[in-house]
């Protein structure tokens, strides 16, 4: 049975398929987010098997495993690795259609090289012996594969009361990917449940030696934090949102919230808003200071399944789509910092695609005409980050604003085979494009489209986000 990857997967015109090979198949990756492990990279971790390095953590295919009725303990549960890979082996060709069989037979095509076969109960040992041979092998290590897939910068997901240990060794190592964190301070805005909000607080005094008691304390604890976060090469802020807070607050009432859920009580869900937005605003002026890039990805609703998260805990592949309205908060809240001259570079991700045209039109309002592409409107993520919804935030974004000025894809993923991800979206993009220039909608100019392409896929990332890189030609 032939594979699915071939050289030309997914390029339908002559023009696409020259785009895609001569100016983005040869470029380096700038991962600025994702969720990988540091403590893998920062002692090299060798995988024991297919299981540990693909499907671990991966709950895009825990979802896909349960919708095909296999049961928990070959998931997430106390089954073998071969089992849970067979169980997985068995699914895949159950997947047609769903973005999952072609990241699946990409990330066997890379780093793997297997592409003369699909996934499926019978060619599941062979592949199962083939992958688990080459992860014994000192270039399927952790760093092995960042070097194998050419990624240039990696930054990981990070909580400001992480020590960055994994981090600092990973500098002092001289491993030639940069490894950076991201400061994600979401556990810091949850006013409204002070049981989970006050033990972290204990941990950030802890790492501060500040005790905190009051909304100064908290804020001064903060800033320590953040210019910890960058001392250790830290340039980017992440916050993860069912919606945005920008109210209008009064210091006084903050204060007085704050010290409420410091003893255990809490606060009215009006209140609530008001100190998540004085918060927020803290945080995106800290960000501002430094120089950093501050990303919003807003819309999901988490942890939905109450069975699952009471035996497994967060992150089981329980979230959805939220479909909370965020277009006037997000508004003033940007409006608040650009009037104060305060507004960081920005990149703001949707969850629900109806609110492509809402993101490409609201960028455009915040642009300082100064930086080019300052507010971008963030690559398609999570559940848009397959072809349709590719298409379609690439649609929207040059219709309103600047396709040019993007930044590109990232992973949002937890897996070290999921680099495949960029390549992925770089041959949609020289698809869409390829066919626009065939069919007279474009000019049929590569030089002029490549590098287009070319920044799309690394140039503008190499240039926006503040990590000391001398960009690579796409040639």
């Amino acid at each position: 049975m032939p594979g699915l990857i071939t050289p030309d997967f997914l390029l339908r015109t002559p023009q696409a398929r020259r785009l895609y090979h001569q100016h983005a198949a040869s470029l380096p990756i700038i991962d600025y987010h994702s969720h990988l492990s540091p403590s893998d990279v920062a002692v090299d971790t060798r995988f024991a098997n297919l299981t540990r390095v693909w499907l671990d953590g991966d709950h895009y295919k825990w979802r896909a495993l349960r919708t095909n009725g296999v049961a928990e303990h070959l998931i997430t549960g106390d089954a073998s690795d071969r089992d849970k890979f067979d169980a997985w082996a068995a699914t895949v060709p159950r997947t047609l259609r769903n973005p999952l069989y072609h990241w699946t037979h990409l990330e066997l095509n890379r780093p793997f090289g297997i592409n003369d076969r699909l996934l499926s109960p019978a060619t599941a040992a062979g592949i199962w012996d083939q992958c688990n041979a080459k992860l014994a092998t000192p270039a399927f290590s952790a760093r092995g594969i960042l070097t194998q897939m050419r990624v240039q910068v990696v930054c990981t997901t990070d909580d400001p009361v992480d020590d960055l240990a994994s981090h600092q060794a990973i500098a002092a190592s001289g491993f030639a990917t940069q490894v950076r964190p991201t400061w994600r301070p979401d556990r810091g805005l949850m006013i409204d449940e002070p049981a989970r909000l006050n033990p972290w607080l204990d941990q950030l005094a802890a790492c501060t030696d500040v005790a905190i008691r009051d909304w100064d304390d908290y804020l001064a604890a903060l800033r320590i934090r953040h210019a910890y976060f960058h001392a250790h090469g830290c340039r980017l802020s992440d916050h993860g949102l069912e919606t945005m807070y920008a109210e209008d607050w009064d210091e006084a009432e903050v204060a007085a919230t704050f010290a409420g859920a410091r003893a255990g009580q809490r606060p009215s869900p009006e209140a609530g808003v008001r100190w998540k937005s004085a918060l927020l605003h803290a945080w995106a002026v800290m960000d501002h200071a430094a120089g950093w890039v501050q990303q919003f990805h807003l819309g999901p609703i988490r942890n939905l399944n109450s069975r699952l998260m009471a035996r497994f805990g967060a992150d089981a592949g329980c979230d959805s789509i939220g479909d909370a309205h965020f277009a006037r908060p997000l508004a003033r809240f940007l409006d608040r910092l650009d009037r104060d001259e305060r507004l960081a570079k920005t990149v703001i991700y949707n969850l629900n695609p109806r609110d492509n045209e809402l993101l490409a039109a609201m960028v455009g309002n915040f642009q300082d005409g100064v930086t080019p592409g300052k507010i971008q409107f963030g690559a398609a993520w999570w559940f848009n980050d397959q072809r349709d919804g590719i298409e379609r935030q690439l649609s929207a974004l040059s219709n309103l604003s600047l396709l040019s000025r993007s930044v590109g894809m990232l992973t949002d993923s937890r897996s070290f085979l999921s680099f495949t991800r960029h390549e992925y979206f770089r041959r949609i993009l020289c698809d869409v494009l390829g066919r626009e220039m065939a069919d007279g909608l474009l000019p049929d100019d590569d030089a002029l489209v490549g590098q287009l392409v070319a920044d799309v896929c690394y140039h503008n990332a190499a240039s926006y986000f503040p990590f000391r890189l001398t960009p690579q030609s796409s040639q």
